[in-house]
This record gives structure tokens, sequence and C-alpha cells, in this order.
């Protein structure tokens, strides 16, 4: 124990802080790999005993990709049976995932550099087609089943928004859009609704994505929040026959490229104080006023919010205690985020397939984080008001 806390402090001193995190994971897998291979074999190496079973047989080297980057590892041999440390197995789906993808854009030979490199860092060399096909065979079917899983119970709040990939068709590189929909249910929970890919993002498309989620059980919804987009705007009309709230945070950027660099902080204030309003007639009162008072100086930007009121401030109308989540996309920009951050690790997938593997991986394990999460996103309490079902209340007993 001595030995070991002065390699670990001779660790910390001699590391710099940008590495040290990524030694430290090193330095704690070799130890657990000492610790279960002494228990194999029954006794410390070097060690006389005769409780041994079992002999080491030097090492193998490997490479473990973690979140912290690139740990080089030492694996120990045994001289009977072999060995492997649990820690590595099983990885999460969604680095299974990317794996899958990385391997079948290499074994197909459309890897871009990143990609190379990225398979040479992990150790993927010699690679075969039928590896690549039963790891992905295994992914998709988790996924499949996650993705057409049936909507049960109301789901009052949608969040869609859209992120483009690159993908091979018919020889062409083409861009695609990856959809995804999230949704909070009447009992206040979170979760990952749908995935799909589409050419573009045309109305045809939209009304058709929102039709697939209606016919796994999507029902009860109040209000779709998105950016700005009429083929949204329809195709919720037409589909859902729900509102629809244009994201505040988008309209913002908008209106601000009128104002001009010098004014954009007193316009963004000014447009501001709508939003503070109690209610929904008062936050209309008081847009009204602020885009009157801007029309002689600003009519570019007058204009756009007399357009765009009733679409920006359609959140008003919801309980007081939803509307900092309910005006904005920001709820599932995070999660387009880390899709961004992973699909671009890929650069070009080999084809829609392992877009949606990718993609529906991390979807998976991000609704399994959301349903394991203390509490609820939005409060039972002030979801009862947006419930279709009338409350049943039993009648009082005499005392």
């Amino acid at each position: 124990m001595t030995d070991d806390m002065m390699s670990l402090q001779s660790l910390v001193e001699k590391t710099s802080d940008a590495d040290l995190l990524r030694e430290m994971i090193g330095y704690t897998a070799q130890r657990l790999m000492a610790l279960e291979v002494e228990g194999l074999t029954g006794a410390a190496p070097g060690e006389r005993s005769p409780e041994r079973m079992n002999q080491r047989n030097g090492y193998r080297d490997r490479i473990w990709e973690t979140r912290a980057g690139t740990v080089e590892l030492r694996i120990p041999k045994l001289r009977k049976g072999s060995y492997f440390p649990g820690f590595l197995e099983p990885r999460r789906l969604a680095e299974k995932a990317l794996t899958a993808v990385v391997q079948e854009a290499y074994v197909h030979g459309v890897s871009t550099r990143s990609v190379d490199d990225l398979v040479k860092a992990m150790g993927m060399s010699g690679i075969s087609k039928s590896q690549v096909s039963r790891l992905c065979e295994e992914i998709d079917g988790k996924v499949k089943a996650f993705l057409t899983r049936p909507l049960e119970g109301d789901w009052p709040y949608i969040w869609i928004d859209a992120t483009y990939v690159k993908t091979r068709e018919n020889g062409r590189i083409v861009s695609v859009a990856v959809i995804v929909a999230v949704g909070v249910n009447s009992d206040g929970r979170r979760e990952v609704l749908g995935l799909a890919i589409a050419p573009s993002e045309a109305e045809p498309f939209w009304t058709g994505f929102l039709r697939s989620l209606t016919r796994r059980g999507l029902r009860g919804v109040k209000l779709v929040v998105s950016d700005s987009h009429e083929g949204i705007k329809a195709a919720v009309a037409k589909v859902l026959h729900a509102s629809w709230q244009r994201c505040r945070v988008h309209f913002m950027r908008n209106a601000l490229a009128h104002a001009g660099r010098q004014g954009r902080r007193v316009v963004s204030a000014f447009i501001g104080t709508a939003f503070v309003q109690e209610d929904a007639e008062a936050a209309k009162s008081q847009w009204r006023s602020v885009a009157d008072q801007l029309r002689p100086k600003v009519p570019k930007l007058a204009n756009l919010m007399d357009e765009a009121e009733a679409d920006v401030l359609a959140y008003m109308t919801f309980p007081k205690e939803h509307r900092a989540k309910l005006h904005s996309t920001n709820p599932i920009e995070r999660l387009n985020g880390e899709i961004k951050r992973r699909t671009e690790v890929v650069g070009i997938f080999p084809n829609e397939e392992a877009i949606v593997r990718l993609v529906g991986a991390l979807l998976l394990e991000q609704n399994d984080e959301w349903a394991v999460q203390r509490g609820r996103y939005m409060s039972l309490e002030t979801m009862a008001p947006l419930s279709d079902d009338p409350i049943i209340r039993l009648p009082a007993v005499a005392a």
C-alpha cells in the first residue's frame, strides 16, 4: 500500500493538469487488473504460496478509448486459461454504435481521414464485414424496439428539432435532416418520442413524421415547440390540432438583426418586457405597445413583431411554472449538441441505417438517464390542469 501511495504521489507531481485525469484512469485500471489477477492466481506477483492456482504469463497491450482520452493498458496474461478485465465490457450502447458505424464506413472504403485515425487508435485494422454485421445487428434490434415502442398516455408538450449530417447516396455525398422529438407526459416525465431521417424539412415530411408518432399512440398534445418553419406549423395544425410555439431565442436573433449593432441591447430589453408579464393578455398588450413605439424608427422590426406575435407568445397561455421550459427549443438543444458531436466523429455516414444506429443509440441512453433521474421534469401538480380527463372526486363521508 505504501508503494502504491508513493506511485500515486509521483504521478500527481509529474503530470500536467490536462493529462492528470487520463493518467489517473490508467493507474486505477492497472491496479484493478492486478487485484483481479491476484484473486485468480491466488498469490501476488513473485510470491511463493501453497494456495497459488495459476501463474502470470506476461502482458498484452490494448488501447482503451475513454471520455478522458486514449488510455494505454497492459492486460495481464495467465499460463492457464485467459483473463479479460471486467470494467472494459460491456461498453455503453452509444459507444458500441459509434464503433459499429466507424467500422462499417471503414470496411466499405468511405471513411474520412478522421475516421481512419480513429480506426487506428481503436486497434480496428483487419475488421471483416461479417464482424461488422454481427455488431450492427445487436445494436439495431435494441434501437428499433426503442424507436417503435407504443406511446402511452397523454403528451401535452412536444419539442421537435433537426440537425443535418452527411451520408452517401447512389455514389454522391448528400446532407439529410435528422429529426428528433422529445415530449413531456401528463405525469411530468420527459422522454424521447421519435427519430426520423429525411432529405429536407418540407411539410410532407413533417406531416408524415407526426402521423408516425400518432400511429404509435401519441395523443393529448397541447403545444409543440420548434424553430420557425412553416412546414412544421402546417403539419402541427393538420395532424395534432395543437398550438405551435415559435422558439423565442431564434425569434430574438432574427429581430435583433433589424436593430443595428448599437441598438441591439436596448431593443432586446424593450421586447423582453412582454415576456415578464403575468398572463397572456398583458403580454400581448405590451408586445403591441413595443411594436408601435419601434415602428417609426425600425418599421421592419415592428412588422416582424406583428407577424410573430401569436406564435412567439403562445406559451403564455400555459401554466406559469412551465413557461421557462416552453418558450424555446433549449430543452432539446443540448441533446442535439451531443448528436452533432458524435456524428462529426464519423464525418460521412455510409448509409441512412448507420445514422439511425448511432443517433438512435444516443437517444436510447439519454432516455434511460431521464428515467432514473430523481424528480419529474415538471411537477405532477402543475400538469394536472392540462389533463383532458375529468377529475373524479369521491363523495365526502359523513362523520
